[in-house]
């Protein structure tokens, strides 16, 4: 699996410290019946915190495109990503 660093985001917590968090898209192989394919995730991580990824979220590079933007865009940490995963899948 390889990494492909896009961002690091420095947020506010609820007592107002400033966390930072680097966003990745994940690139790995799938097999789709007889074929193999690129596959697409992501990762966030808390630099010295939490982390959460989800790796084989989709086979279109455009579309890891669109999610990475939308997490970046609202500045989603660990702690919510698999609640906007869900909504966005």
């Amino acid at each position: 699996m390889r990494e492909l660093f896009l961002q690091t985001l420095t947020l506010p917590d609820e007592s107002g410290a400033a966390r930072s968090y680097d966003y990745i898209i994940l690139i790995d192989e799938m097999d789709v019946g007889p074929y193999s394919c690129e596959s697409y995730g992501i990762r966030i991580v808390e630099q010295g915190g939490a982390e959460a990824s989800a790796a084989h979220v989709t086979c279109s590079a455009a579309r890891i495109d669109e999610l990475s933007s939308l997490l970046v865009r609202n500045g989603v940490t660990p702690a919510t990503f698999h609640d906007v995963l869900a909504d966005w899948l």
